[in-house]
């Protein structure tokens, strides 16, 4: 599969921007332009609006049971165009191949997934205090979605809030990333050829800002769901509750990862590491402040550097590659000017700290040492491949660090101590905790954070919840 030039999919069909206008998409490991996207105009929005009102009239009256078999087929298709799709992304994205197959499988599991949850939206029956009332509470979709999903996880972001809709009676407009169009297109393709009907499901892009600034406020749309960085998240979600619309928030997050004295040294610095260069660190759960029990650390950190100097950098397409680009050229100013301030704060470079070559967003695998609590890096959230360890006393200490930022979506840690590990379950604040192993983001579990990492879920039984609406009906018999 070439790599294609990305279409609008609106009202069941897929077309050009009413007014010609496209995009350019290039490639981040080679910086050459491999396509172009259809750019929406406020024309296509009204058009894609009107088709989701329509399309949401028509499938919320289908029945969970029948939704669920056009999810199903729509898995299926998508697993069977997973070798495809996987270049496409790569082209894209920059992500090593295995990664990218990998998200296009994983993206089918989350469909199946909420394909049977919907069909367990279970309401109930409350006892009455009277003879012959009747109290129910019943579920209701809630109606068209606006959605906003960034690049780093093309099928992956949304897959989840795509399938979430459609799975409780939505319908829903994506407006999917412009740096990497193609992978979500085809994710749209497979639902399409499933037989999903015309307009429950539209896909656009253009400008972030005019599209979220007209679909938010615009009465057609029932929810919105935003999945990108706590800045824009904010205003997003601002914009949403001047005209009380039901929000659901994935921000930035800036994950804490412990590692006790007691810990596993061979697995831990292996299971972090192999985590924090995962898709060049350009992923929201991302370990991120790396905190070493004194008597463990200078180990931990030979470990871990080892590590991150033996990973292959290079185009995703070729073979043994373990790290590709960053996503686009903007990147690499914003990890330089982490760096020199870093630099300038008295962090000491390990390994890394540079871009690779002049071609290509290639940047090494970077771990720094003494970094300053007051460096940027320590609180921003770096999105980059970059690694900043530091070592603690006690385990109040740590605890203080680990909640010291207003982030709190991931955090890990290893301890061989059950007693450690309920405590830190207990005090670290963040939405989501993996102990030993890394364990977020199956599609049967919670996903979502807390302070300014967002709130609501994107995964587990949680996440259709944000679907829908709770009608409490009380009945009397005459």
């Amino acid at each position: 599969m070439a790599y294609p030039n990305v279409q609008l999919y609106i009202n069941g069909e897929w077309r050009n921007a009413r007014s010609g206008k496209t995009g350019p998409v290039l490639n981040p490991a080679t910086e050459e332009v491999i396509g172009t996207y259809a750019f929406a105009g406020k024309e296509d929005l009204d058009e894609a609006l009107e088709a989701a009102e329509k399309g949401f009239a028509q499938w919320k009256k289908v029945s969970a049971f029948e939704r669920s078999k056009v999810m199903r087929k729509a898995a299926d298709i998508l697993r069977s165009r997973a070798d495809a799709i996987a270049r496409i992304m790569t082209q894209e994205q920059g992500k090593p191949l295995p990664e990218a197959k990998m998200e296009v499988l994983a993206g089918a599991d989350v469909i199946d997934w909420f394909a049977e949850e919907a069909r367990r939206a279970y309401g109930r029956v409350i006892p009455a205090r009277a003879e012959g009332v009747y109290q129910l509470v019943i579920k209701e979709p809630v109606g068209p979605v606006a959605a906003f999903t960034p690049w780093n996880f093309p099928i992956n972001q949304v897959v989840r809030k795509l399938s979430a809709a459609v799975a409780t009676g939505c319908s829903i407009i994506v407006k999917a990333p412009e740096d990497t169009p193609a992978s979500p297109a085809e994710l749209i393709r497979a639902y399409a050829d499933a037989g999903l009907p015309a307009g429950v499901m539209n896909l656009v892009y253009g400008s972030p800002a005019e599209i979220s600034e007209y679909l938010i406020p615009h009465p057609v749309i029932r929810k919105v769901t935003f999945t990108g960085s706590t800045p824009v998240g904010k205003q997003l979600a601002a914009l949403a509750g001047q005209h009380m619309k039901r929000v659901t928030m994935e921000l930035g997050g800036h994950a804490p990862a412990i590692v006790f004295d007691d810990a596993d040294l061979d697995l831990a610095a292996k299971t972090l590491a192999a985590a924090k260069f995962r898709n060049a660190g350009q992923v929201c759960v991302s370990p991120t402040r790396f905190l070493v029990q004194e008597s463990l650390y200078e180990p931990f950190v030979e470990k871990f550097v080892a590590y991150a100097r033996g990973v292959k950098v290079g185009n995703g397409l070729e073979d043994g590659v373990q790290m590709g680009p960053l996503v686009h050229d903007r990147r690499i100013p914003w990890v330089d000017g982490l760096m020199a301030d870093a630099r300038q704060k008295g962090a000491e470079v390990r390994t890394g700290g540079e871009r690779i070559g002049n071609k290509g967003y290639f940047y090494q695998p970077t771990v720094l040492t003494n970094v300053g609590k007051d460096a940027r890096m320590m609180n921003e959230e770096p999105f980059a491949p970059v690694a900043m360890i530091a070592s603690f006393k006690d385990f109040d200490e740590v605890v203080e660090e680990a909640n010291r930022l207003p982030y709190g979506l991931a955090s890990y840690a290893f301890t061989r101590s059950a007693k450690t590990a309920n405590a830190l379950a207990a005090k670290v604040e963040s939405g989501m905790m993996t102990i030993n192993h890394l364990g977020l983001a199956l599609p049967e579990v919670p996903f979502g954070g807390i302070k300014d990492s967002g709130y609501g879920s994107e995964g587990g039984s949680e996440a259709i919840e944000a679907y829908l609406n709770t009608k409490f009906v009380s009945q009397a018999g005459l």
